[in-house]
């Protein structure tokens, strides 16, 4: 099963995702600021349906995640991760 590491930021609503298992992108990067703008991206938008993600950003290296300065990471976290190795694994 692929594992994640979360990663703080400057942005203290933004956490960096990193792993050892694969690339969570093939090439380029990715940002969506709304739900609607990562409508074509599969990954991206799962990440939108956990309440609170404001912001997402893929590279084949990482996914940063940013969340409402409202919402705890006690709540978001969790569900990015496992969205995260639901994406790695069935790559």
């Amino acid at each position: 099963m692929a594992t994640t590491q979360a990663e703080s930021t400057p942005n203290p609503n933004s956490l960096k995702f990193t792993t050892d298992d694969g690339a969570f992108l093939d090439g380029g990067v990715a940002a969506y600021a709304s739900a609607d703008e990562a409508d074509d991206d599969p990954l991206a938008r799962r990440l939108f349906t956990i309440a609170g993600v404001d912001d997402v950003f893929i590279t084949p290296q990482f996914v940063t995640v940013s969340k409402a300065p409202a919402v705890d990471w006690g709540s978001v976290k969790p569900d990015v991760e496992a969205i995260l190795t639901e994406h790695l694994s069935g790559r």
